[in-house]
């Protein structure tokens, strides 16, 4: 009986399951298109084979291949394809994917250096590429990360770090207690990712000074209070209902002329900047301090792909700083020390293959073809009368009935049956609301057309 390092340097070998998982993994790409945007009932009951007991002794690779691809395949939602609208989780340009594969094998841990020197040079890289495209200041540093929840989190972290610091304040030794208050000034629309993060940070929720927001969800530059040094102010670059831009530039020029830090939170939005059609939403952004956005979302790199910018390293160091007698830190990017984790596995490959592919010109048409495609959805729901709520700034778009929140959730749960599309609901206004996100590359003309088809016949069967 082999043991199981000689039952696994066999299986290396032998190559048997790689090409069996290239032929799956080909068959899902293929048939992508023809999925239903979410799993339909029979595939959602089979994933019933997957509750079991831990198996005393395992099984053949190639029958757990078979298991993922026979009843995990037909489970997953076609976020790859063209039709899904319900979250903005973008789809996968197949050079990415494909690099993505590449790099899987490689396994490499992009913590430092002497680690990987392949992940360090790419990510130094990938950082001069993206001050490029968002046009910032030579200065500014990137993390890669696993999204923008935690870019948020990273970003006021190094805001808190430089607040104390200009107080004398040693927040890394001495914590919250007896230190300066901070203020955190946010509209009130902002995601739950930023609350999230001000909550982590240990800055209190109860303490955020919510600023007013006008029927797109900008913040009202008339109702933004005083600032000083010992504030942080948090902007949306595309809120997750409308797609709306805070009035960034003037924002910006109150917050550095009373010396706060400014976070802007881009998840999808930010990407805006790269749009010849589209960069006047993000004018005056090189003048904050932070920014947070997603590679997964509006770029379409493979899941899971975020990103902080932020134009104070030595902040961002200070606040993520990492120790050990056995850290041996090089002259090079050692990617520990812009991110929480000391072991991490090297993302920005996939967002530099993505961003090597398209270069500026691509980035662009993608970035403002999803505005296409969103402008075309919003149009021809008009045009079929049904109420867009939003000016459809770029991708996002929410539909509204005059009928009572049930009506609209019938609506809602009548389109995601019906394997023409998948859209989800949200409330805007105190009002559930339909929440279309356009934000895939595959999504073509004929994908709108037939999802707008499919609202109208759910509003038909209502009817009925």
């Amino acid at each position: 009986m082999p043991s199981i390092t000689e039952k696994m340097q066999s299986e290396l070998a032998l190559e048997e399951i790689f090409g069996q998982a290239t032929e799956y993994a080909l068959n899902y790409i293929n048939n992508i298109g023809d999925q239903d945007p979410f799993p339909s009932p029979l595939a959602i009951a089979q994933l019933s084979y997957f509750n079991e007991s831990l198996p005393t002794k395992g099984i053949k690779s190639t029958e757990i291949l078979k298991l993922l691809h026979t009843y995990g395949s037909p489970a997953t939602t076609a976020q790859t394809g063209g039709r899904y609208f319900g979250f903005v989780t973008g789809g996968a340009i197949p050079v990415a994917l494909a690099s993505k594969w590449l790099t899987d094998v490689w396994d490499q841990n992009s913590g430092l250096y002497l680690m990987s020197p392949v992940a360090s040079t790419i990510e130094a890289v990938t950082e001069t590429w993206l001050r490029e495209i968002f046009d910032l200041d030579q200065n500014v540093v990137a993390s890669f990360l696993s999204g923008t929840s935690m870019a948020i989190v990273c970003g006021l972290a190094a805001a808190r770090y430089r607040i104390f610091k200009r107080a004398n304040w040693d927040f890394n030794q001495k914590g919250h207690n007896g230190g300066p208050v901070i203020r955190i000034v946010a509209g009130d629309t902002a995601h739950g990712a930023v609350i999230k993060a001000i909550s982590l940070l240990g800055f209190g929720i109860d303490n955020i000074e919510w600023v007013d927001t006008d029927d797109q969800g900008r913040l009202i530059l008339g109702q933004l209070p005083e600032l000083d040094d010992k504030t942080i102010v948090v902007l949306q670059a595309g809120n997750v209902n409308t797609g709306a831009f805070d009035p960034i530039q003037q924002v910006c020029k109150r917050a550095n002329e009373a010396g706060a830090w400014v976070h802007i939170d881009g998840a999808f939005g930010l990407w805006a900047a790269a749009s010849s059609d589209l960069k006047h939403l993000t004018r005056g952004m090189k003048n904050a301090q932070s920014w947070s956005v997603d590679g997964h979302k509006t770029l379409n790199t493979p899941y899971d792909n975020g990103i902080l910018l932020c134009a104070d390293k030595q902040a961002l160091h200070g606040a993520l700083q990492s120790s050990g007698s056995y850290l041996a830190y090089s002259e090079q990017r050692d990617g520990m020390l812009y991110t929480p984790e000391m072991s991490r596995r090297a993302r920005a490959i996939e967002l530099w293959a993505t961003l090597k592919y398209l270069g500026k010109h691509g980035v662009d048409e993608l970035v403002t073809g999803l505005h296409t495609r969103a402008t075309q959805f919003a149009e021809q729901l008009r045009a079929n009368n049904f109420q867009v709520l939003n000016e459809v700034v770029f991708n996002q778009i929410i539909v509204g009935f005059e009928h009572n929140d049930i009506y609209t959730q019938k609506i809602v749960e009548h389109i995601q049956a019906s394997g023409d599309c998948w859209v989800g609901s949200s409330t805007w206004q105190g009002k559930v609301v339909i929440r279309i996100s356009i934000c895939s590359w595959a999504t073509t003309s004929a994908d709108v057309c037939r999802s707008v088809t499919a609202f109208i016949k759910a509003r038909n069967s209502l009817a009925a």
